[in-house]
């Protein structure tokens, strides 16, 4: 079967067969998942910020929220190669990780007002941006290499560190084959359940900590699942520049109401 296709069961007569449905077929386009994106995104920032670590509510909220940086990042990395203009994209996401800055500190602040949380997501995908750029015109193997451990070195200013370039690479690597995009996905699941284990040794048991591993992994599992059986590679035909520019209003805007609500309730 082509990478282009899912398996759709249907009953018929004879019993259970499988239907090939393609691309064309596929529910969701590039916008819809990015619109899923920032919504999980929305409940895992209030779960962080608002509701008691621990809780079922809680917890729920924040794996879940880890649908939207691995979608992001396969975004960028599928965009990098579609968008008119490299050098344009890039300072967008440099002007809107300044815009963001203060808001998320100012949401993410544990104690008092505000102060210094990491550099926000908005960096971290100029980052990673800048090393698909830095790579897709480098020649030389060993430098890429360099390159590479560089800029993991260089994320653990910001958020995602570590993971967000690594998960480029993996995406960097899978490009268009639908086999190495399922095995990248796979990859990137299981590394952040086993930095989430290890990150848990000392805080729990280790059923509780399997299992905490375990529930870090949805959100991841379930932009996997949607990209790879029910994105259709497209963008959505109306509204092309608001969602364009709501993706990028949507994360200070966000981040800036909820740190409000935080220091008014202090």
């Amino acid at each position: 079967m082509s990478r282009a296709m899912y398996i759709k069961y249907e009953y018929m007569i004879g019993g259970l067969v499988m239907k090939p449905l393609d691309e064309s077929q596929k529910p969701l386009t590039r916008d819809a998942i990015k619109y899923i994106a920032m919504f999980t995104m929305l409940l895992n920032h209030i779960a962080d910020i608002f509701l008691h670590t621990g809780t079922w509510l809680c917890e729920i909220f924040i794996a879940v929220g880890y649908f939207t940086a691995i979608s992001m990042i396969y975004f960028l990395v599928e965009g990098f190669d579609y968008t008119h203009s490299k050098k344009k994209y890039f300072q967008r996401l440099i002007i809107f990780g300044f815009i963001s800055e203060i808001p998320y500190c100012l949401a993410l602040t544990t104690e008092g007002i505000i102060s210094f949380c990491g550099l926000n997501m908005m960096f971290t995908l100029s980052l990673c941006f800048g090393l698909i750029w830095i790579l897709d015109n480098m020649k030389s193997t060993i430098m890429k290499v360099i390159i590479s451990v560089l800029f993991i070195g260089l994320s653990v200013l910001c958020s995602w560190a570590i993971l967000a370039p690594i998960y480029t690479l993996l995406f960097i690597w899978a490009k268009s084959s639908q086999k190495r995009k399922k095995i990248a996905f796979v990859i990137a699941t299981l590394l952040f359940g086993f930095m989430n284990f290890l990150g848990g040794i000392e805080h729990f048991t280790t059923s509780e900590n399997i299992l905490y591993a375990l529930l870090s992994m949805i959100g991841m599992g379930l932009a996997g699942f949607c990209i790879l059986y029910l994105y259709n590679g497209k963008q959505a035909v109306k509204g092309k520049n608001f969602s364009k520019w709501f993706f990028y209003t949507f994360y200070p805007a966000h981040l800036l109401i909820l740190g409000i609500i935080r220091i008014s309730i202090m």
